[in-house]
């Protein structure tokens, strides 16, 4: 979704922070970042395309740049007494460089759920780490209960004018380098990346457009937007920790009224391609909200050709265990993999008919588990260059008389269904004894079919399982319908093919499970 934003056209709120950012001091905890030149996302979306690369900081975010400013500017008691902070990451390892490049005392305030990444960061700074809440509003609540109690300063992530100067000096590295950008696109959590930047570029330029991107599930700017006052979200999405913020800041929003000319929302898979672009242009592997800016340009970006655009290529401090579910969900953000559930019938060369019907298309995943004797479902993905190629493959499915839905925005599929595909074998054991296989084969586009064809079309599958993770070889598991009178046929058979088939009956995975 994007919504154009009806700027104010004064600049009450935002005036005074040029001499704020004039005044900022974050170098000596931050460095002038580069810009860098995004080559395949610029011939991907024909577009120029630039990165402003603050993941190269010391602390791999944007945020030591607020965090030190704001620390500065207290006095020397509140220095001695030591702060406190709240976050979800980045503003953490922002506060707790500072204070040591200071030598303040320091504790941050951590939710339960962040990743362990940016915990060991914080500790291996000397901060104290307390970990209270399962989100960032529930650690700034015992964040500041315990400021209270100990009279030592909040140091607010976003809320606050010194942090938002602070930020405010990548917009003023953005135009010093450049000021010929039609746009600029910034992540938004609680806004002071946001405002800052934009306070910066609004009043030193009027042809830069400057857009704000906002995770759907965390959009709290856009809904302070369209009632015209800061909303408290009720829920917000934690897998892009770093923008999971309920309400805008106060302090925030007055700015960006003034000076964002829209905000833009992108789906956990539009931010989870974002990734993979910004890591095939800079071989970095971004964190989730360091990338939401990209992804909101290249939404920004779909029906306008020619023009120069800059995202705030805003933090790399990823969680590594994340990395699967990223690239998984990656080309369902980039529309390039489609999930499909296909009825077949319950018979001998079922799939290898289906099969021959996807050609060379690259199958990532096929899902399936007998459930009757006269129907089966079967879940496919599958990788397809355009729309145009997946229509015309449904129109094959349609010719061939497959019935079939497209699952492909179906969450439950995405989240779930797709790694639960099985259940129980439900048929008559004397009748249908089902024996259990694992083989692997090369990766290469028509392996699957292949592997199909060669297996032949006299023993019923009665289970099936193969995923491609883009490994070398894919690994197969499959349930094949025997009886002791063929059992050693079944052997020969499977000897005689060119893959190595390992049996798993006795497997108590699948005896729990699946028989």
């Amino acid at each position: 979704m994007r919504l154009k934003i009806n700027k104010t056209g004064s600049f009450k709120h935002s005036k005074k922070y040029i001499k704020l950012i004039n005044e900022a001091n974050v170098y000596d905890v931050s460095i002038k970042t580069p810009v860098t030149f995004a080559t395949n996302m610029t011939a991907k979306i024909d577009n120029e395309v630039y990165l402003k690369r603050e993941d190269l900081q010391p602390v791999f975010s944007f945020k030591s740049r607020g965090a030190y400013n704001k620390i500065l500017s207290l006095t020397p008691a509140q220095k001695k007494k030591g702060v406190i902070a709240a976050s979800a990451g980045n503003h953490a390892q922002g506060v707790a460089f500072a204070c040591k490049k200071l030598k303040i005392p320091c504790s941050i305030v951590m939710p339960v759920t962040t990743p362990d990444i940016k915990v060991r960061s914080v500790k291996n700074f000397g901060a104290k780490i307390l970990l209270e809440g399962d989100s960032f509003n529930q650690a700034v609540k015992a964040a500041l209960k315990i400021a209270k109690t100990k009279k030592i300063e909040f140091i607010h992530p976003f809320d606050d004018q010194y942090t938002i100067a602070g930020q405010g000096t990548i917009g003023q590295e953005i135009l010093e380098a450049d000021d010929e950008y039609d746009a600029i696109f910034l992540p938004v959590g609680g806004g002071g990346l946001l405002a800052g930047v934009s306070a910066w570029i609004a009043q030193h330029t009027k042809k830069v457009k400057i857009y704000g991107v906002e995770v759907e599930d965390s959009a709290c700017l856009l809904e302070a937007i369209k009632f015209d006052k800061r909303v408290r979200l009720r829920e917000v999405g934690l897998f892009a920790d770093g923008v999971a913020v309920e309400q805008i800041g106060k302090n925030n929003f007055d700015v960006i009224k003034e000076c964002v000319d829209g905000v833009i929302t992108v789906s956990v898979d539009e931010v989870c391609a974002a990734v993979k672009d910004i890591f095939e242009d800079t071989r970095v592997l971004s964190e989730p909200a360091g990338a939401l800016a990209l992804a909101g340009l290249k939404k920004y970006s779909k029906k306008i050709k020619g023009k120069k655009f800059l995202a705030i290529s805003s933090g790399a401090n990823v969680n590594f265990e994340r990395l699967s579910y990223i690239v998984e969900r990656s080309e369902l953000g980039e529309n390039r993999e489609k999930i499909l559930s296909i009825q077949i019938p319950e018979q001998p060369g079922s799939f290898l008919r289906l099969c021959r019907i996807f050609g060379k298309a690259q199958i990532t995943e096929f899902n399936y588990r007998m459930a009757d004797e006269s129907k089966a479902f079967v879940l496919v993905g599958i990788k397809t260059k355009t729309e145009e190629s997946f229509k015309a493959l449904k129109g094959k499915l349609k010719k061939s008389k497959f019935k079939f839905n497209d699952l492909t925005k179906n969450e439950i599929s995405n989240d779930h269904l797709r790694h639960m595909v099985g259940g129980r074998n439900n048929q008559d054991a004397d009748k249908n004894s089902e024996r259990i296989f694992r083989s692997e084969f090369p990766q290469k586009p028509d392996a699957l079919i292949n592997f199909l064809r060669d297996f032949g079309t006299n023993w019923n599958i009665s289970l099936f399982h193969y995923r491609n993770l883009g490994a070398a070889f894919a690994k197969v598991l499959i349930g094949i319908q025997d009886n002791p009178k063929s059992s050693k046929r079944l052997e020969a058979h499977l000897k005689g093919l060119e893959y190595n088939f390992v049996e798993e009956t006795t497997n108590n995975a699948y005896q729990d499970f699946l028989r």
